[in-house]
């Protein structure tokens, strides 16, 4: 399976995401939904947020041009929102996956454990993401 098979068929399909992406620790995009116009500097201050939180409690998530406001983070999970609509980051060994949902807000835990049901898998199968 492609890294584009997993955002149109493991992301998208599930209906519980609207915007997704997998890039790479060096912001590099490895696959994402259409239209969703995510940069690579944007990707790498997420990156950099994992271990640095103060990166995006002070400026925000910005994904394709649009600031998110940050909510919370480990060093393996990062969310964000602005209005209806959330951010859900989640870092895997070599990448990062990143989907925006639209509430309400009695689907986002759903969203976020389909999210997190996709790194654990491809954690279990060895595809170094």
């Amino acid at each position: 399976m492609s890294w584009q098979d997993y955002v149109d068929n493991q992301l998208l399909a599930s209906q519980c995401v609207s915007k997704a992406a997998i890039a790479g620790h060096d912001g590099g995009v490895w696959a994402k939904s259409e239209g969703f116009e995510v940069s690579k500097e944007e990707l790498a201050k997420i990156v950099q947020g994992f271990d640095k939180t103060e990166l995006l409690t002070s400026g925000g998530v910005t994904l394709a041009g649009q600031r998110y406001i940050y909510l919370s983070g480990t060093d393996r999970v990062i969310r964000a929102k602005l209005g209806k609509m959330g951010v859900h980051c989640m870092k895997t060994q070599q990448a990062v996956i990143v989907s925006i949902y639209e509430e309400p807000k009695s689907r986002r835990r759903r969203q976020c454990e389909r999210i997190s049901c996709i790194c654990k898998k491809l954690l279990s199968i060895n595809k170094k993401p």
